[in-house]
């Protein structure tokens, strides 16, 4: 196992790779896709990257595995479980991706959602996200409580009184809030929830999960004092995939990271007396005689 809990005075940054990996002409790419996302958030500055772990027989809901889906990989339409299999990395190909990110000075975990993935996943990774949708999956919580060290839980649509129950169950160390619609419209962001969340688990750490457009709402939300954030991150917003919209490109990764440190910097002083800074004693001399 990667022991990888890694102690960080500065923001915890997650590049989520999700399934943005999944395009192309044959799954046999999925894998160099996938590392390519993994160069760029380590290149940006990103301190985790984040995949999704499902077993489709379990994961997908009943009413849609018959649903049917076109791919870019096979020919004519395959069912929504055969398309979920597809995009599935198995547990070898994720040790060989989480082994490339840590070689990259990055830390690799993945959501789990259910049982199974979170018993596999645990042999490759101490830390686990429970996603928004498996937030009311008591089983799945408790599973996760036993075999990981390190806990993010995600409260997109969910009730309060669930929130309330899965932290409960779950204990994590982080919880991320967020919108699970795809993209999210900034209007419904609900910002100052973060603050609720603050005043209501002092003990734990609180993060900002990003689902709209742009990168703007994410450093805007380095401000209210988080130690996580996360948001998808895609090579071109018009590869083919449903998370590939909602994603931030490579140049606004950098971007990103750019604007999370100045803001940092912009905010280091902490909120005393009024000092004079360097440079400000010359333009007095030149302003004021």
């Amino acid at each position: 196992m990667l022991s990888i809990i890694r102690k960080r005075k500065a923001l915890n940054i997650i590049a989520e790779i999700g399934i943005n990996y999944a395009y192309g002409k044959s799954t046999s790419g999925f894998i160099d896709n996938a590392k390519r996302l993994i160069d760029i958030s380590a290149v940006a500055g990103c301190s985790h990257v984040k995949f999704q772990k499902r077993n489709p027989a379990i994961a997908v809901p009943e009413n849609k595995k018959k649903d049917l889906k076109v791919v870019p990989w096979r020919e004519g339409a395959i069912s929504y479980l055969q398309y979920k299999y597809d995009i599935e990395f198995n547990i070898n190909e994720l040790e060989i991706l989480f082994n490339y990110a840590v070689s990259r000075n990055i830390i690799p975990f993945s959501s789990a959602w259910d049982i199974d993935s979170a018993e596999l996943m645990s042999s490759l990774s101490n830390i686990v996200k429970i996603p928004s949708a498996k937030l009311t999956n008591d089983a799945l919580l408790k599973v996760s409580r036993e075999n990981f060290k390190f806990r993010i839980l995600s409260t997109g649509m969910s009730t309060e009184e669930e929130i309330e129950r899965a932290v409960n169950i779950l204990n994590p160390q982080v919880i991320l809030h967020t919108n699970s619609t795809y993209p999210t419209p900034v209007e419904d962001l609900n910002m100052g929830y973060i603050k609720h969340l603050q005043k209501k688990f002092p003990n734990k750490e609180i993060g900002f999960s990003n689902h709209a457009y742009g990168i703007e709402p994410i450093i805007a939300s380095t401000v209210l004092g988080i130690n996580w954030i996360e948001f998808h991150i895609t090579e071109n917003h018009n590869y083919w995939g449903s998370d590939q919209a909602s994603s931030v490109e490579p140049v606004g990764v950098f971007k990103l990271i750019k604007g999370i440190r100045d803001i940092g910097l912009a905010f280091n002083k902490g909120d005393g007396d009024r000092v004079l800074f360097f440079g400000e004693d010359k333009k007095k001399e030149s302003l004021r005689g």
